[in-house]
């Protein structure tokens, strides 16, 4: 694939998928709200617990652009610009920003594993090594319906129980919690993509866990995880303060991209499902780590 014109900072910015974004800020202020709770607050390793996840999640947003646009299962897809399969961008390109992207979250996962423990390196290689290998390599996991599992550990526990520990210093119950509950609606974001692509995805031969599961279970799917995010609010306010109940209001932003999968929206429809699903999870880790900041 060759492209007749340089490619547009707005194509670039289009192609790190911006709508992804709060599901790497979100584990992030949850788990320093966790330490905030515990004591444990330092707002340097905060910061740049902040790069690492925002770094890994816009590699990796690259980093599937490249590899399915190589495979070319992105030259006829609905929703976020794909800068390869568009021709907007050369996989080399792409591939050189993918890197560039997992190489900024290497230096800043390296400081803090350097002041905090050195076994959190092996930590931030293998999140990396997952990041690439979602869509990348012969044998990529997204394309054998493991994509949610790893983007709950990853994005979820690692991320959120991460956090709290580079600040802590030590496993707070409370973490895992909500490393739980940020997994869930990190798993439905990505539920309700290939949702919105079982249709291209079978023509191609990529067997995400929506195509194994069909249009009605994965729906179904997706309303157990907003419910597992609800129950894991519970779990932390019982190994914290009552007041993280307050993190139930991220229900309301649920509602109406609930009822957009639920009364069998498709395509385009479900794109802005995509956007609400993360603002639901931003809203949930504000509306918890708040309470415990106060508390």
């Amino acid at each position: 694939m060759t492209t007749s014109a340089p490619t547009t900072p707005a194509q670039w910015v289009a192609g790190a998928r911006p709508r992804t974004l709060p599901a790497a800020v979100a584990p992030v202020l949850a788990g320093t709200g966790v330490a905030a709770y515990a004591d444990g607050l330092v707002w340097w390793k905060a910061l740049l617990a902040l790069v690492v996840s925002l770094a890994l999640q816009v590699g990796v947003n690259y980093a599937n652009d490249y590899s399915d646009g190589i495979r070319g299962t992105d030259a006829d897809r609905v929703g976020p610009m794909r800068l390869v399969g568009s021709g907007a961008a050369s996989p080399t390109a792409v591939k050189r920003a993918a890197f560039l992207a997992f190489g900024v979250a290497a230096v800043a996962g390296t400081v803090l594993a350097a002041t905090t423990a050195w076994w959190l390196v092996a930590v931030g290689a293998a999140c990396v090594v997952a990041a690439w290998f979602y869509t990348g390599g012969s044998r990529p996991y997204g394309y054998m319906a493991l994509g949610e599992v790893m983007v709950f550990v990853f994005f979820g526990l690692v991320a959120v129980v991460g956090t709290t520990y580079v600040q802590t210093e030590s496993w707070e119950p409370a973490a895992l919690w909500a490393g739980i509950g940020i997994g869930a609606l990190a798993c439905a974001i990505l539920v309700v993509n290939n949702l919105r692509d079982i249709p291209t995805d079978r023509e191609v031969g990529k067997r995400t866990l929506a195509v194994l599961l069909g249009d009605e279970r994965t729906r179904g799917l997706y309303a157990l995880l907003v419910g597992a995010a609800a129950a894991a609010v519970v779990g932390v306010a019982s190994a914290t303060t009552w007041w993280a109940l307050l993190g139930l209001v991220f229900l309301a932003r649920c509602v109406a991209p609930a009822r957009a999968v639920l009364g069998g929206a498709v395509g385009p429809a479900l794109v802005p499902v995509l956007g609400a699903t993360g603002a639901a999870e931003l809203i949930w880790s504000v509306a918890v780590a708040v309470p415990l900041f106060v508390a």
